[in-house]
């Protein structure tokens, strides 16, 4: 009888023991390391951060100086392919007049200028208050009929009687970097006409209704060999800067936020380099 009751207790132990240990193993796979379950926290954090965040849709008007037309066309269908929702109506023209439209009220998202002078303008009227952002820069040259047939050697050659030149209005960045240009030069020129863009004064030269015109660097790539563009020292005296914001009625703030941070972003100085613009501050 004793030996019975030694073996049923040996039994209860064991038993006991047992389960003992089955409940530590279904603790241990409840549970997780303190790495792992931050890890798994974060994972699920970031998940529900990312969906909660609004698709961008809606239009976006972008109004941008006229020399940034080709490399602007690229970055708003690259906006596109990344944004579906979004469609993206650029207008380029002289940055004086896009100034005077914006200040006369148009509604526009994003404003980019060939100078800081026009943006001055918007910011004065406190339609632009955070702080607009270079992104690029830009020199002039002396735009000719490709080989050059006039002979043209820099500035000076500007002041010839029999040479038609054109330039842009002096309240245009182009005007006002042309006019800085020459004066460094100590050069005078009349010019045939005053255009209200730099595109304007480069279509001129093309149809050789112009000799030649001072026009961006960039103009003269972005024309395929319809000019030649003659460099010139006094260039470097008249460096146009490039500033780009958003206006603080932007009816679609969300996406001119974004397409501000791909115009100064990695792809953007991509798209512009080879356009032949200058990095912001050079």
């Amino acid at each position: 009888m004793s030996s019975r009751r030694s073996n049923l207790t040996r039994l209860v132990s064991a038993l006991a023991v047992a389960s003992l240990a089955l409940s530590a193993c279904s603790s241990a796979s409840g549970s997780s390391t303190p790495g792992s379950s931050s890890g798994s926290d974060s994972s699920v954090a970031g998940s529900a951060a990312g969906s909660s965040a609004p698709a961008l849709s809606g239009t976006l008007k972008v109004d941008a100086a006229a020399s940034l037309k080709k490399t602007f066309d690229k970055l708003s269908a690259e906006f596109e392919k990344e944004h579906p929702g979004v469609k993206v109506i650029a207008s380029y023209d002289g940055s004086a007049v896009l100034a005077t439209q914006l200040i006369g009220g148009a509604p526009v998202d994003v404003f980019a200028s060939a100078d800081d002078k026009n943006m001055t303008k918007v910011t004065d009227q406190k339609l632009i208050t955070s702080k607009p952002v270079e992104f690029a820069t830009n020199r002039l040259q002396i735009a000719v009929a490709p080989g050059n047939p006039k002979k043209i050697t820099g500035l000076q050659s500007l002041t010839a009687s029999d040479l038609a030149v054109d330039l842009c209005a002096v309240a245009q960045p182009c005007g006002a970097a042309a006019r800085t240009a020459l004066a460094a030069a100590g050069v005078s020129v009349k010019p045939v006409s005053q255009e209200s863009s730099v595109t304007a004064v480069l279509t001129k030269v093309e149809s050789g209704d112009a000799d030649a015109g001072l026009v961006y660097r960039t103009d003269v790539l972005g024309a395929g060999g319809k000019v030649t563009g003659l460099d010139f020292p006094e260039a470097a005296k008249a460096v146009n800067h490039y500033p780009i914001a958003a206006l603080d009625a932007a009816p679609n703030a969300a996406a001119a936020k974004a397409f501000i941070a791909l115009v100064t972003g990695a792809q953007g100085r991509k798209v512009l380099a080879s356009a032949g613009f200058g990095a912001p501050g050079a």
